[in-house]
């Protein structure tokens, strides 16, 4: 670490008796700093909102699209800043995948915002992390949604391949009692690998409706898998006790 680093550390942490000016921070970032350093500053200028943005943008018209900038556009939630993020994705310009992910990441808080074919690129993008980017916008729209309109945009997720997107999409479908969507998760129960299959015999048991029963009866019935059959009676039988 250099000197000038264990400088900046010392003043940042003196940051709770001494608040921190925008202009101070806006001066001591660099993207010749460690990584570390770069995003506690940015972290610092995204928590001061409104003041914080202004100083974001002059470090973005001076560094250029830098990952912790643009982390920093999303946390001052400003909607300026939304509307800049917005503008980075749809300007048709290729960003390399670094970038691309801290642009959708960065959107994250503004999910019911974020204009529908952002959030469908992200579920369809062959990258894990883009993936589960793009189910983490899905949440915050999933109300102005119908259950099938919903199962539609989790399909590419639920067909990876790779169990933490499968999974993630499960735990968004769990918060819906449709029947489609009981259904769906009643088959990857069966057809996907044991951490899924989990993961969705819980999400029937969350669901908690007649439907949901049924498939979790189904299941404890109809499976070869000795642990799947006796976690989808774990699943019944707390819900009767309910």
């Amino acid at each position: 670490m250099h000197v000038d680093e264990s400088v900046l550390w010392e003043r940042l942490a003196q940051s709770r008796r001494a608040p921190l000016e925008p202009s101070w921070l806006g001066e001591s970032y660099s993207p010749s700093l460690s990584n570390d350093l770069r995003r506690a500053l940015c972290e610092k200028l995204g928590m001061l909102a409104e003041q914080g943005w202004s100083t974001i943008q002059l470090l973005l018209q001076k560094h250029g699209l830098e990952p912790d900038l643009v982390m920093a556009a999303g946390l001052c939630h400003q909607p300026e800043s939304r509307d800049w993020l917005i503008q980075q994705l749809q300007s048709g310009q290729q960003h390399d995948e670094n970038l691309q992910l801290s642009l959708v990441q960065a959107l994250s808080c503004w999910g019911a915002d974020v204009p529908e074919t952002i959030v469908v690129d992200c579920l369809n993008h062959p990258a894990q992390q883009q993936r589960l980017a793009g189910l983490q916008l899905l949440i915050f729209r999933a109300y102005t949604l119908n259950d099938q309109t919903l199962l539609d945009l989790c399909e590419p997720a639920l067909q990876d391949f790779r169990d933490p997107v499968v999974i993630a999409a499960i735990r968004l479908l769990q918060r819906r009692d449709g029947v489609a969507i009981a259904e769906r998760l009643s088959q990857l129960s069966k057809t996907g690998s044991q951490p899924v299959s989990e993961a969705a015999i819980r999400a029937l048991g969350c669901i908690g409706t007649a439907i949901s029963q049924r498939c979790l009866h189904e299941i404890s019935q109809s499976l070869k898998d000795e642990s799947r059959r006796k976690m989808a009676c774990q699943q019944l039988a707390q819900q009767f006790r309910n």
